[in-house]
């Protein structure tokens, strides 16, 4: 399970979504130039922090997430250095009912075929 130290594993649970930008780690200062921020579901799952690509694999973001490996997010008042790494199809089913729990009948948005293959875990960097 992924160590969170800010914001809290409460405060990632209880979040509607998250601000994430990929690129270099360096800066966390949220005002700081670089790339652009977009807002995401997530959840977690077995501990882990996840998000998915509703348009899939070819979302803008998904791949500068997966070309960097790194980047930042904000959520709950908090900047975080993080990595990005695709997530596998073992963690799809887990994945899957953290959104159809969170997100009720919106979650539609995460749980396609689309969405699916493009699984994030977040991690603290």
């Amino acid at each position: 399970m992924t160590t969170w130290i800010a914001p809290t594993p409460e405060a990632l649970r209880d979040a509607p979504s998250l601000h994430l930008s990929a690129g270099p780690a360096g800066s966390v200062d949220p005002d700081a130039p670089g790339a652009p921020e977009v807002e995401v579901g997530m959840v977690l799952a077995d501990g882990e922090l996840y998000v998915r690509a509703q348009r899939g694999t070819t979302s803008q973001w998904y791949r500068a997430a997966v070309s960097h490996g790194s980047g930042r997010v904000r959520v709950a008042g908090e900047t975080v250095a993080v990595r990005f790494e695709p997530a596998g199809p073992e963690v799809a089913p887990a994945v899957d009912t953290a959104y159809r729990s969170k997100y009720g009948s919106l979650a539609s948005f995460a749980v396609g075929g689309a969405a699916r293959a493009a699984t994030l875990r977040i991690s603290p960097a």
